[in-house]
């Protein structure tokens, strides 16, 4: 069976994705998981840094957007992506250290905003 086919929206947030996921690599990061779902909520990446377990939200904007791309982050999605992050730490036995990330893409530009979202 072929794996469903994705409009050209969903390729061109893969695309962003893939590259926020080479960006933070390169940077040290380990990936564990990509388009984490659960009914709650979805997380773009889920990756490790050290020992800590790093939930990142990957946003882009066109450079001549009127709002960036971090500041496009509503707190309806930040209760979205917290709750997401809430059922994934459910399969832990003690919770490891954990932070949000966010990957803000505003045209060409890349920036890594660490500790981005306080849970």
């Amino acid at each position: 069976m072929d794996a469903p086919r994705l409009s050209p929206k969903q390729e061109q947030g893969k695309t962003w994705e893939d590259a926020a996921q080479a960006y933070l690599q390169r940077h040290g990061l380990v990936p564990i998981e990509a388009n984490f779902r659960c009914k709650l909520g979805e997380i773009d990446l889920i990756m490790r840094d050290g020992e800590t377990l790093v939930f990142v939200e990957v946003r882009q904007r066109a450079a001549d957007a009127q709002v960036s791309a971090a500041a496009s982050i509503s707190p309806a999605k930040i209760r979205r992506l917290v709750r997401a992050a809430q059922v994934y730490l459910q399969r832990f036995n003690r919770l490891p250290p954990c932070r949000f990330d966010v990957i803000a893409i505003d045209g060409p530009k890349l920036e890594w905003l660490r500790n981005a979202i306080e849970a």
